[in-house]
């Protein structure tokens, strides 16, 4: 079992918070679907096999590609690869989610829809530079139920510039009222090089204060869970039934394989990922190379991966898995560390299993560092 990841860099603006390798215009579109195809085919053999049970079309924005586009390319990933897709998803900007191309996409394999849709409030938007309204945002989540695309994700950002908690209330009370399956929300970190980051150094802006990042955090929690979606993952909550396949790959060490610049892959030993330049990309592509760095997993860093995405999870970290996989000398570390946590009610060692408590989920960061392995 394994995941397909495809990278489409391609945006028509830059949102101030994004960290990702994306370009702007679509002059190069055409040349990049020719060059995702054509490394579908150099890369056959890095699955070994492995059938693929999840695709996922990130970026950048995906929602750029027309319907024969992204036919075009899951034609040549079905062609090549041993495929039985459970779920095969599409990131969307809200304005560009027409009922139109809503209709469009019903004709397609995508059966899922993830949208960037970061905030309900007009403010928010306009201080991200995002390319939508707040009405667009939810006119889309509407237009797709509408047309029986309901197995909908939505992603919120919370923790923004002057961010007030009613605000962030008024989000999450929106997106309960549109009764979507799924919420991934992210607290925004200043990411290097992004434009808020220069904000932020420039002393134009100021990150919220920790109390109120935590207040936010916690009615994240309360709202969704009295609303019927239960937190699965650090960042994600969903309905009975409507957790993310593909991303839950990540989370449970299944190998998986990125297409495009900048895209990543694992499998299981090793990981690799393409160099974040369309151009170089490209130019590789037509010597008929790849243009990727690699590295090698030794045993220790298996290990912080395990611990990283495990304890990211309600389900924690497996025990008895951890020693089988990493040994005892490892596992005997890991616990020794862990009952520090233990001691202060961060992290309960419970039926076989290390968890993440209620007070312990949002310092999650600074306790993984101390169970991490460090050479």
């Amino acid at each position: 079992m394994s995941a397909l990841y495809i990278h489409i860099p391609l945006c028509l603006s830059r949102c101030f918070y994004c960290d990702f390798y994306s370009t702007t215009g679509l002059d190069k579109k055409e040349l990049l679907l020719d060059g995702i195809c054509k490394e579908i085919n150099l890369r056959k053999d890095y699955l070994k096999g492995e059938t693929i049970h999840t695709i996922y079309f990130g970026g950048g924005t995906p929602s750029l590609l027309l319907a024969k586009e992204i036919e075009r390319v899951l034609g040549e990933v079905f062609k090549t690869f041993d495929c039985r897709p459970e779920e095969i998803t599409l990131e969307a900007n809200p304005d560009d989610l027409s009922s139109d191309y809503i209709q469009s996409l019903r004709k397609t394999p995508i059966n899922r829809i993830s949208i960037g849709i970061q905030s309900f409030q007009d403010s928010d938007l306009k201080q991200m530079n995002r390319r939508h309204t707040a009405s667009q945002a939810i006119n889309a989540v509407r237009a797709c139920q509408s047309a029986g695309l309901d197995n909908i994700s939505i992603d919120l950002i919370y923790g923004l510039p002057n961010q007030t908690l009613k605000q962030w209330e008024k989000n999450l009370q929106i997106a309960v009222d549109l009764q979507v399956p799924h919420i991934s929300a992210y607290h925004l970190t200043y990411e290097k090089g992004t434009e808020f980051f220069k904000k932020w150094k420039r002393g134009n802006i100021s990150p919220v204060e920790e109390s109120l990042s935590e207040t936010m955090f916690n009615k994240l929690r309360t709202i969704l869970k009295e609303n019927g979606l239960q937190q699965y993952e650090i960042s994600n909550f969903a309905k009975p039934g409507m957790k993310s396949k593909h991303n839950s790959s990540y989370w449970n060490d299944v190998p998986y394989i990125g297409l495009g610049p900048s895209a990543h892959s694992y499998n299981g030993i090793s990981r690799q990922w393409n160099v974040s330049d369309i151009n170089i990309y490209l130019e590789a592509i037509e010597k008929g190379t790849l243009f990727y760095e690699t590295e090698e997993l030794d045993k220790n860093t298996r290990y912080n991966d395990f611990i990283i995405t495990s304890l990211r999870t309600m389900a924690g970290i497996e025990v008895a898995l951890m020693k089988f996989k990493f040994g005892d000398k490892l596992s005997t570390y890991c616990l020794q560390n862990a009952k520090t946590f233990i001691d202060r009610h961060l992290l309960e060692l419970k039926e076989g299993r290390l968890y993440l408590t209620e007070k312990g989920i949002f310092i999650s960061d600074g306790i993984m560092a101390e169970l991490l392995w460090v050479d």
